[in-house]
């Protein structure tokens, strides 16, 4: 493995030539990353620089960069799904949602005024990722918004686990780095979790996450199995999608097993519960889901509930975006700590350095899980 990200001290040319703002909507992150960067990277306070975004009383806003960028390579990064942060508007308060945060991404931006020799945004959720190709008169936002970046100037996109990387098509004049933050997330479910491999399946819960679950079921060693999403198609739900008439199991049986259910994102997570429900006619011993994604739009009853009755062991997310202090407090939520990886990216790209030990490091995590596996034995 590339020996960047792994204690390495950053060049002092390096160091000088970069300036890195976490948004207020990563602010715990950052302050993690900022952590591991000083202490680990060499990086002084001068490298990071804060921005005040002030709201005006009819609800607009602006960005203000409180240090310079001129002449330096400058590094935004942003969680758009952060829903902890309001601000007052005609005498009331209101949330800020993806959207506003996306303009206040673009505020920024602005607010560099070209002073920046380079700009990388690192979005730790895609913005409008699940909006991500059109059907019919929709819209086609995702691809929209990259686009509305890479024309304000921004020279590299990053970010985690996107609903669907094709959408990097709509920009391909610029990089567009997709990390899945799979080795922080697998370390730390075969760390902390008393696994039978040889009673163990994978699951994908659809057709669109099998890949991702085949290459799960490869690191860890174990059979794969998939749901089939049965769609009534003569019906069209509010969102304006056929609704799931049925999950159907396609996939080996094992009595008294364990399932690990592997998705990118929870939202109200009604599939989810779903599936939890028609695993139990299987006899199952243990269940866990793994996203990346835990956003819990809604139904976090149904998951307590689930845990109650003992269909669900835990569900494993990163920390790439913001849960609710509700969510937070659940025993069954496990909240993965992804800062080292973001600290990795961030020193790679202030080194210069290629980004493919960090995107293809299949060999060092089969190892790093066959330890794992070898010492619980």
């Amino acid at each position: 493995m590339n020996s960047v990200g792994v204690g390495m001290k950053v060049p002092k040319k390096f160091r000088d030539d970069v300036r890195i703002l976490f948004m207020d909507t990563v602010e715990e992150l950052g302050k993690s990353v900022k952590k591991r960067l000083t202490e680990e990277h060499g990086f002084t306070e001068e490298s990071f620089i804060n921005v005040e975004l002030t709201r005006f009383g009819n609800g607009e806003g602006k960005a203000k960069l409180i240090n310079s960028v001129r002449s330096k390579r400058f590094f935004i990064i942003t969680d758009v799904c952060n829903h902890s942060i309001k601000y007052k508007a005609y005498g009331k308060m209101h949330t800020k949602m993806p959207d506003e945060h996306f303009q206040d991404l673009k505020r920024v931006i602005s607010a560099a005024c070209g002073n920046a020799i380079e700009i990388t945004v690192i979005e730790t959720i895609l913005y409008s990722s699940r909006q991500h190709k059109r059907n019919g008169r929709e819209s086609l936002d995702c691809a929209f918004a990259l686009q509305e970046l890479q024309d304000m100037g921004v020279k590299c996109i990053t970010t985690f686990d996107a609903h669907n990387v094709e959408v990097r098509q709509a920009i391909p004049l610029i990089p567009f780095d997709n990390i899945i933050p799979t080795d922080p997330m697998l370390s730390s479910f075969v760390q902390n979790e008393d696994i039978d491999y040889d009673k163990l399946l994978v699951i994908s819960p659809d057709e669109g996450a099998m890949g991702r679950t085949r290459f799960y079921s490869g690191m860890l060693g174990c059979d794969i199995g998939m749901f089939y999403k049965r769609r009534d198609y003569s019906k069209v739900d509010e969102n304006g999608k056929n609704p799931i008439a049925e999950h159907v199991y396609l996939g080996k049986d094992i009595d008294n097993g364990q399932y690990l259910i592997i998705d990118d994102m929870i939202s109200s997570g009604g599939s989810i519960i779903d599936i939890l429900k028609k695993i139990k006619n299987k006899n199952p011993s243990k269940i866990w889901v793994m996203a990346t994604f835990a956003l819990f739009t809604e139904g976090l009853n149904q998951f307590d509930n689930a845990y109650e009755e003992g269909l669900l062991t835990g569900v494993y997310c990163s920390n790439f975006t913001d849960v609710s202090e509700e969510a937070l407090k659940k025993p069954w939520l496990k909240r993965v700590d992804c800062s080292g990886l973001l600290a990795d990216c961030l020193v790679t790209y202030a080194c210069n350095e290629p980004m493919s030990y960090i995107l293809n490091g299949r060999k060092e995590l089969y190892e790093k899980i066959a330890k794992f596996k070898a010492s619980k034995k």
